[in-house]
């Protein structure tokens, strides 16, 4: 029989706070981190989701004092913090670190490559300053790093080559982020839309989020999420634009849901990745549709934190089992006219409603998708 894996503790640091409960109280005022911000020299602002540096620095500086860090590397490690201090580290726990770009900020005006942008570099340090005793795993495939991150942790603790884990996935803006997007004429000049009729691309943020998970039951009064599922599937439609046919995303969530064992009258929520482009959100439609989950209460989060990348999965399940804490769902922030062409059940206002099984999903360039099925226990 199976270990049953369960995620018991988590954090993430954002433009809406500097912790979870922070972040929690903002999305129910409905707040949003998105605003314009000049990034590019000689160029307009653009709308994004971005880290008050000042606040940063001064919420690090009261935890690391005298510390020498990449401004990624201290949203990292303020987030990461509070799980350390709350759960033991031993020789069986699992370091696993999830981006998309590291600390790509250190490329700029460089004429070699340092060894901090280096990925594997990036997850040593952090895992050497709380002291990890095994070698840290970096997940880094485009935007379902955080999703498949889960998925990584559980599969590596059922192998039982490991007893817990902790996973954390972060990814800021940069001049070279912003420039890659803009190049895909993907960037939009409003508020992002996700399912919207008038969407007219995406907003990108930065964020930091964290995990604990452990396997077995365990004696606690705190809450436990149990990982019942999940699945990565890569359909290589295109180097960016996803399947028409939504086949990668239609074959992750049913995997998923099979290795979950539940039907689709079981979910009471999906978390679904709309990032506010024509195709992307097109292509979810109907992947929902072929698995039937069209009448599930569906959110996307971007309006509220923009496209954090390599954290959004992870920040984006993080605020799931928060609102399935409080039995709440949240407005898919931003949706005022459907504006694909199959039907979702897009939540609209906040609204209280039993939440046990959670679907989350995720898609990235190349063709992959990812997809965690969590039960609140």
């Amino acid at each position: 029989m199976m270990k049953e894996i369960y995620i018991t503790d988590y954090n993430c640091v954002t433009p809406l706070g500097m912790d979870l409960n922070d972040n929690w109280h903002a999305l129910l005022q409905n707040q949003s981190g998105v605003a314009q911000h000049s990034i590019l020299e000689n160029q307009e602002a653009v709308y994004a989701s971005m880290v008050d540096t000042e606040k940063l620095n001064t919420e690090f500086n009261s935890h690391f004092p005298h510390q020498n860090f990449t401004r990624l590397e201290k949203m990292f490690l303020l987030c990461l913090k509070p799980l350390i201090e709350r759960h033991d580290i031993t020789t069986e726990t699992a370091f696993i670190l999830s981006t998309t770009k590291g600390n790509v900020s250190l490329l700029k005006n460089q004429s070699s490559l340092p060894e901090g942008a280096f990925l594997s570099v990036l997850a040593q340090k952090i895992a050497d300053f709380f002291g990890f005793k095994s070698k840290p795993i970096v997940v880094s495939n485009a935007c379902v790093s955080g999703v498949m991150a889960i998925g990584v942790a559980k599969n590596l603790i059922q192998s039982g080559n490991y007893k817990d884990a902790f996973v954390i996935a972060g990814d800021e803006i940069t001049e070279f982020v912003i420039s890659g997007f803009n190049s895909f004429q993907a960037l939009a000049t409003e508020p992002c839309q996700p399912y919207d009729k008038n969407r007219n691309g995406i907003n990108i943020g930065e964020a930091t989020a964290a995990v604990y998970l452990t396997a077995g039951t365990i004696s606690t009064d705190q809450f436990r999420f149990k990982i019942l599922g999940d699945s990565a599937i890569n359909d290589a439609n295109h180097i960016s634009g996803p399947s028409r046919t939504g086949d990668g995303l239609y074959k992750s969530i049913r995997n998923a849901m099979a290795e979950a064992k539940v039907a689709v009258t079981d979910i009471d929520f999906i978390s679904a990745h709309g990032t506010a482009t024509l195709y992307n959100d097109e292509m979810e439609a109907i992947a929902f549709n072929r698995m039937e989950l069209q009448h599930v209460p569906l959110n996307s989060m971007k309006g509220f934190y923009g496209h954090c990348l390599g954290a959004s999965g992870l920040l984006e399940s993080i605020i799931s089992m928060e609102s399935a804490l409080h039995n709440t769902l949240l407005p898919s922030k931003n949706f005022k006219e459907m504006g694909v062409s199959q039907p979702l059940h897009i939540i609209k206002e906040q609204q209280h409603s039993e939440i046990k099984y959670i679907l989350k999903t995720a898609s990235g360039f190349g063709g992959c998708n990812a997809a965690i099925v969590l039960e609140k226990c």
